[in-house]
């Protein structure tokens, strides 16, 4: 009885300690950027090629035959043979919503690995880009383009072992009888340089103009032609990435307090410093598998969750991972439709492009609010 006692008690603990992450601003930001997903993802299925009314693709969305059919579920999450339906269920599911979730798993991965990322080095600027991932994937997607071309069909793979790389040279730059957050945000300025000049002088040795502009889609980050291959891609890292960070979330809040309180509480300061960037590193190279360089999101999006939630990143963490999609949905959502809206085209802009109009106006509002912007 004693143990049965114990145990409950143990478990109360847990589940009083996962809700004490929810609070009423956690939870305004969390049923707002759902709206935002849901509201952008029936934008985005009510709008293509095959001309159907927006009531026709909203019922394609919500038809009970395909949402509740167990079959179709198995062969888009695993592959296989999909089932019969209409063929308006057929290209909503199948062409429409997986671009969707794809910005979904990309927004998430970006807003938590920015995250990790900013505690890590306890530098409100940091992101992937600021730490070389995205530069040292930009550069083996360029450098596949251009010289390796027989490897095209494993540039998804090349791009995140390119993003590893990249960071491992930061952190060796940056090691001296161990790293300090500021020597890990200049490796990755000098890092990130190197490589973006790199990946320019590549440029002209690209004679063909289709791998010009495949090498611009990847390195400004879109989100056209994805389907369901991209989201079995991404899922499994995502789960495992997002996992990881919200069990990581006392460990992150300790790193705020500075190495040597951090070091005084018996935490081993570079390990956990060097697994979480690997968490980090793990998020961001799942989001530049499927969708290439996608600037911005993982900066802006901790700030903004921040402003709503305070620093804590047992709040922090859960809500990057709704307010990530949101904004990824909603840009990809002005991606797709900003042309046809401005100047009457089809044409579709790389969603990149639109966190980046976004973020720096965004991120120049922060800079002008704040008096003191570097160090959290």
């Amino acid at each position: 009885m004693a143990g049965e006692s114990v145990t409950d008690t143990s478990t109360t603990s847990r589940r009083e300690r996962w809700f004490s992450r929810f609070d009423g601003s956690l939870f305004t930001l969390i049923v707002g950027s759902l709206a935002v997903v849901i509201g952008g993802g029936l934008v985005q299925v009510s709008f293509g090629a095959f001309s159907m009314s927006i009531v026709e693709a909203w019922q394609a969305v919500f038809n009970p035959d395909v949402v509740l059919n167990i079959r179709a579920w198995e062969a888009w999450l695993l592959g296989g043979e999909i089932p019969e339906m209409n063929k308006r269920s057929l290209i909503v599911w199948n062409i429409r919503l997986p671009r969707v979730f794809v910005g979904m798993l990309v927004g998430m991965n970006l807003a938590v690995s920015g995250a990790i990322f900013q505690a890590v080095t306890r530098n409100e600027l940091a992101s992937p880009f600021i730490l070389g991932v995205s530069s040292g994937a930009g550069l083996m997607i360029l450098l596949t383009l251009v010289v390796f071309s027989g490897l095209a069909a494993f540039l998804p793979l090349i791009a995140s072992i390119g993003g590893a790389v990249a960071f491992l040279i930061v952190y060796a730059i940056a090691w001296k009888n161990g790293t300090s957050p500021v020597r890990l945000v200049l490796a990755g300025v000098i890092v990130g340089t190197a490589f973006g000049s790199l990946q320019t002088a590549l440029f002209f040795f690209a004679d063909d103009i289709g791998v010009v502009q495949s090498a611009i889609a990847w390195t400004t980050g879109s989100l056209t032609g994805t389907d369901w291959k991209q989201v079995r891609m991404a899922l499994p890292w995502t789960a495992v990435a997002m996992l990881l960070a919200l069990v990581s979330s006392r460990q992150l809040n300790v790193l705020l307090l500075g190495e040597r309180t951090a070091s005084s509480l018996g935490m081993s300061v570079e390990k956990v410093r060097f697994a979480l960037s690997g968490v980090a590193v793990l998020a961001a190279a799942a989001s530049i598998a499927v969708a290439g360089i996608v600037g911005f999101v993982g900066l802006i999006v901790p700030h903004m969750v921040r402003n709503v939630v305070g620093s804590d990143y047992k709040k922090l963490v859960v809500g990057c991972v709704f307010a990530g999609p949101a904004l990824m949905v909603a840009a990809d959502v002005g991606a797709r439709l900003s042309m046809a809206v401005i100047v009457g085209s089809d044409t579709q802009i790389p969603v990149g492009i639109v966190t980046g109009l976004v973020g720096g106006p965004y991120f120049l509002y922060l800079m002008r609010k704040q008096e003191q912007m570097g160090e959290i």
